[in-house]
C-alpha cells in the first residue's frame, strides 16, 4: 500500500471507530431506558393492604382470639355459680334446720293450715341469688302471743305440675314480729318454676 491509500484510509477508519462508538453508546442508552421502563412498567403492591402475617400467623391469632373468648365464658359461668353457692350457703343452715321442723309439723296438718293469712310470698330478684330461684317468705305474727310458724312452699311448672316442695319456718315470734325465711328451688333454671304457697300452720 502506498502512502496516498493509507492517507485516504486513515479517515475511513476513524469513521468506522465514530460509528462503533455511537452503536455502543446507543445500545447501553437502549438498555438503560427498557430497564427503566421495565421497572416502571411493573407495579409496586400496595404494602397497606397486606396484614403482615403469614397464613400460619393468622390462624394462631384466630386460635388465640377463641380460646380467650372460652375463658371469659367459663370465668362467667365460674363467677355466676360461686355467686349461687355463696348465696346458698348463707341462708342453707338455718334454713335447713327450720326447714325440717316446718316438714314435721305439717305432717298432720289437713289443708292449708290456720294460718295462710299471716303468711305472704313474694320471688327474689336471681340477681340477687346468684340467679337461683328463691321465695321470700314473710311471716307476720298477728295474735297477742308468741306463736311458732311452719310453711310449706311448691315450686309449679307451666302445667301446674308440682315439681319441688321447700319447707321454711320462724319460731317464737313475738305478737306483731315479723320473719322472712328463703325458701330455695334446687332445680335448674330451665324449665322455669313458679313458687306457690301451699300451707301454713301457727303452733
Amino acid at each position: 500500500m502506498n502512502t496516498k491509500s493509507l492517507r485516504r484510509a486513515r479517515p475511513a477508519a476513524l469513521v468506522l471507530a465514530f460509528v462503533a462508538v455511537g452503536t455502543v453508546a446507543l445500545v447501553s442508552c437502549g438498555d438503560d431506558n427498557n430497564s427503566s421502563g421495565s421497572s416502571s412498567g411493573t407495579p409496586t403492591p400496595d404494602k397497606a393492604s397486606f396484614s403482615g402475617m403469614t397464613p400460619s400467623a393468622l390462624k394462631s391469632a384466630a386460635s388465640s382470639a377463641v380460646a380467650s373468648a372460652r375463658a371469659q365464658a367459663s370465668a362467667a359461668a365460674s363467677s355466676a355459680s360461686a355467686a349461687a353457692s355463696s348465696f346458698e350457703a348463707s341462708v342453707s343452715a338455718e334454713v335447713a334446720r327450720a326447714g325440717k321442723d316446718a316438714q314435721n309439723e305439717l305432717k298432720n296438718v289437713t289443708g292449708q293450715g290456720n294460718a295462710m293469712s299471716e303468711v305472704a310470698l313474694t320471688g327474689k330478684p336471681r340477681a340477687q341469688t346468684g340467679g337461683l330461684l328463691a321465695a321470700l317468705v314473710t311471716i307476720t305474727n298477728k295474735t297477742d302471743k308468741k306463736a311458732s310458724y311452719a310453711v310449706q312452699v311448691d315450686f309449679l311448672d307451666s302445667s301446674g305440675k308440682v315439681v319441688e316442695t321447700r319447707y321454711v319456718g320462724a319460731e317464737n315470734l313475738a305478737p306483731g314480729a315479723k320473719a322472712q325465711p328463703v325458701a330455695i328451688s334446687t332445680k335448674p333454671p330451665e324449665p322455669v318454676l313458679t313458687p306457690k304457697l301451699a300451707k301454713a300452720q301457727r303452733y
